[in-house]
């Protein structure tokens, strides 16, 4: 399957949608989104597109520690597929280029709360192992990859919409 990867548009946003709800169990998700890219959380916004149609989206918002420190962090919610092209790399891709976008952006890490077999595939690792913490008290699930040799410490806070919409 051929498809090209880009920066999110306005002209993506109810696809963008569309995937969101038909690929999650709520509209959690997709409520989410639009309150990142209302309020200017949406660092990055990638869509995976074949013609005019958008078969894919990641997106990367700013995250924050306690205590504070000078490195700079992301994290990676949500990604998601349409389910008719799922299996085809699209989600991989995804992931691979927002990373490599966010490392060539400086950012000194990017964190993810999900599948430990899934993400470890693109070198995640369970951030408590590295003394670092998250703000909803999850192990296993909770780990990160590292751009940049700056300290990280403490426990990692997502922007406060994610607190809004309980995803």
């Amino acid at each position: 399957m051929e498809f090209i990867l880009r920066r999110e548009e306005p002209k993506d946003i109810e696809q963008v949608h569309a995937i969101l709800c038909s690929t999650f169990p709520t509209e959690a998700e997709s409520r989410l989104v639009d309150a990142l890219r209302t309020s200017g959380k949406a660092v990055l916004s990638l869509v995976a597109v074949s013609g005019d149609q958008v078969l894919g989206h990641i997106l990367f918002s700013p995250v924050t520690t306690t205590p504070p420190n000078t490195a700079k962090g992301v994290g990676l919610a949500p990604v998601a597929v349409r389910t008719d092209v799922q299996a085809k790399g699209i989600g991989s891709r995804l992931i691979k280029e927002g990373l490599r976008q966010c490392k060539f952006h400086g950012f000194d890490y990017c964190v993810v709360l999900g599948e430990p077999k899934y993400y470890q595939r693109f070198e995640f690792q369970k951030a408590s192992n590295y003394g670092i913490q998250n703000e909803y008290g999850v192990e296993d699930e909770f780990m990160w990859i590292r751009f940049s040799e700056r300290n990280v410490s403490g426990v990692v806070h997502y922007a406060p919409e994610f607190a809004v919409f309980s995803v």
